[in-house]
């Protein structure tokens, strides 16, 4: 791995804009190659969720917080999928690399730890996005719920996509095998999306698991997206951009560190 203590010596300047175009092109290349797999199946399964919840659920839940229980869970739901697959597209990529062995194909280019976190992170933000216009318009189709805030959504959905893109990027690292990645979304990822008011507001909890919802950033990008497409929320939707922005940017430090020191990296 090189050493990136001076980038001002880079021939190509301070940022290598191709060598970083090429890495983000490759990161949406990866995904979008497999459509069907990365963008056809979280859309089949947001489907099931609706319809299993609204069916088992929904006729005799009642309205939550003025909405139907059905438009309720759809924001929540359509947040878990966008930040699950990013979560899986930056995992994915770093996993597959190194079981593979092709990790330094990667890393022997003249890019800089940075360079490197964007190029990731703009592959997951990019599934995101893909994934919530995807399922943004089968809930304008099928329920009729048209966002009442876009810009605010498209905001949360990018804040989404960044800190779980972020956080699939140290998982990546960490992981140097497929079960150690299936362990961690099994038993960190996974609770973390279910547990942070996708079904539910977090007023119904005892007085104790709500105190610890709100230490959970993803709590935040559900309630602030659930915001964005309802107008209602347990928590400021200000406050809740807020957390996600430092949140993202607190993960994203601890990834651009792990690359610069080349942790579980180098050979």
């Amino acid at each position: 791995m090189h050493d990136f203590a001076d980038m001002g010596t880079r021939r190509f300047g301070r940022v290598n804009w191709l060598g970083l175009a090429t890495l983000c092109s490759r990161e949406i290349q990866r995904f979008m190659a497999v459509w069907t797999q990365t963008l056809l199946a979280p859309l089949a399964t947001a489907g099931l969720f609706l319809v299993i919840f609204t069916i088992a659920i929904g006729p005799t839940r009642g309205d939550v917080m003025g909405v139907p229980f059905t438009e309720f869970i759809a924001p929540g739901i359509l947040m878990m999928t966008v930040i699950q697959n990013a979560f899986a597209n930056t995992s994915s990529s770093l996993v597959i690399g190194k079981v593979q062995g092709n990790i330094v194909d990667t890393l022997m280019p003249p890019l800089s730890p940075a360079e490197l976190v964007v190029g990731y992170l703009v592959g997951g933000i990019g599934r995101g996005m893909v994934v919530a216009v995807a399922i943004s318009l089968g809930l304008a189709i099928f329920l009729g719920i048209f966002p009442q805030h876009p810009l605010m959504l498209l905001g949360y959905v990018i804040l989404g996509s960044a800190f779980m893109g972020a956080v699939g990027i140290l998982a990546g690292i960490f992981a140097n095998k497929f079960d150690q990645m299936a362990a961690i979304t099994n038993f960190i990822v996974t609770p973390l999306a279910f547990l942070s008011g996708t079904f539910y507001s977090v007023e119904a909890l005892p007085p104790v698991l709500r105190a610890i919802t709100y230490f959970n950033p993803i709590f935040y990008l559900i309630d602030g997206l659930r915001y964005s497409m309802l107008g209602v929320s347990d928590s400021s939707p200000a406050l809740g951009a807020a957390v996600a922005f430092a949140s993202t940017l607190a993960v994203a430090g601890i990834a651009l560190a792990m690359f610069t020191r080349g942790y579980r990296l180098k050979a």
